[in-house]
């Protein structure tokens, strides 16, 4: 039975957990020296998991941003040539975020950066113990209370 208190010690660890997680992939990110912010990394890979180029609008209530954050993401991965801004072929007024091909070639090596921080992270769990991780994990991710 859970109490109050081994619920909040829970979540505290979880929170840790997170932390130490993004520590981990943000070393990674800079040992690669692709020169892409965790937040930038998020966004490209919402780019990738898009049927067509969405617009700024779209990020940020895919991203739970506001606007104006999605729009400094994008300014920077577009100076640094990972994304365009291109228009909608059905209204010139709306503009559409694609990947470029670098950004592209820089999700691939972000997904390598990924597996090398979860690696290190699981490192300390046995086969077994890495299975039943994922099991809970899957429980609370895909847990109906998320279904919006």
């Amino acid at each position: 039975m859970t109490t109050p208190d081994s619920d909040g010690l829970l979540a505290e660890q979880l929170l840790r957990l997170t932390r130490r997680v993004f520590r981990i992939q943000k070393r990674h990110l800079g040992q690669r020296g692709l020169g892409v912010t965790p937040a930038q990394s998020r966004l490209l890979r919402t780019l990738a998991h898009c049927d067509t180029p969405p617009r700024m609008a779209d990020l940020a209530e895919r991203l739970e941003v506001v606007p104006r954050a999605v729009t400094s993401l994008v300014d920077a991965l577009e100076d640094g040539g990972k994304v365009r801004r291109v228009p909608d072929p059905t209204n010139r007024r709306v503009i559409r975020i694609e990947l470029t091909g670098d950004g592209v070639k820089t999700l691939r090596e972000l997904h390598d950066v990924r597996r090398a921080a979860a690696e290190e992270i699981l490192a300390p769990l046995s086969d077994e113990q890495r299975a039943a991780l994922g099991g809970l994990l899957d429980t609370l991710v895909d847990g109906p209370y998320w279904q919006h």
